[in-house]
């Protein structure tokens, strides 16, 4: 597995600086914690990697070839389809069975007939994060990922997440710095 090289990146919009001179090292197989203050670019930064922004300048190296999955800070489900039909939108190979022993490991066992407009926001954002592990991807693009859940949700969701990240490169944004060391993440700084 490579390395992944963020070299000299910078994005603006407008007069705004998001992102400068950034450079950075993201190494494979680990879990990374970006952190910053809000606005720093952290949202931007897992943009530019997955390819939906494009930096003004800079250069990023290692992605070649790289599948990406992600959980993103708003929650990105089809209302009207069930939460195990919207895990196998993007893991149409993975059986029902599967998804709903999944879903079970994260207390979501109940809810797999119900369409997503129906779940609370904790388990809108389960789903969603069973979404991101379930897929094939090398690298897992995290953006503040467990907001909304409860201590006790938080911890047995931050515990599967170690557990099936194991081993993959994942990127993860976040401000909570338990989260970080729960996951045992290594914690990058934004400037």
């Amino acid at each position: 597995m490579k390395k992944i090289y963020v070299k000299n990146v910078s994005k603006s919009f407008g007069s705004k600086k998001v992102l400068q001179n950034l450079n950075l090292t993201i190494e494979p197989g680990k879990i990374s914690c970006i952190m910053a203050p809000s606005g720093a670019g952290k949202t931007m930064l897992l943009r530019i990697l997955m390819g939906l922004e494009e930096a003004d300048s800079g250069c990023i190296t290692g992605l070649e070839g790289k599948r990406f999955s992600a959980v993103f800070q708003e929650e990105r489900l089809c209302e009207y389809m069930t939460a195990v039909e919207n895990i196998r939108l993007v893991t149409p190979g993975l059986d029902a069975g599967s998804v709903v022993q999944e879903m079970d490991r994260l207390g979501l066992g109940d809810c797999c007939a119900q369409p997503v407009s129906q779940l609370s926001g904790g388990m809108r954002r389960r789903v969603s994060i069973l979404r991101a592990l379930l897929a094939a991807y090398d690298v897992l693009c995290l953006d503040e990922p467990f907001k909304g859940l409860d201590d006790a949700r938080k911890e047995q969701t931050l515990a599967y997440v170690k557990q099936k990240a194991a081993g993959r490169t994942v990127l993860f944004v976040t401000h909570d710095e338990k989260e970080a060391l729960a996951l045992g993440a290594e914690v990058i700084l934004l400037p």
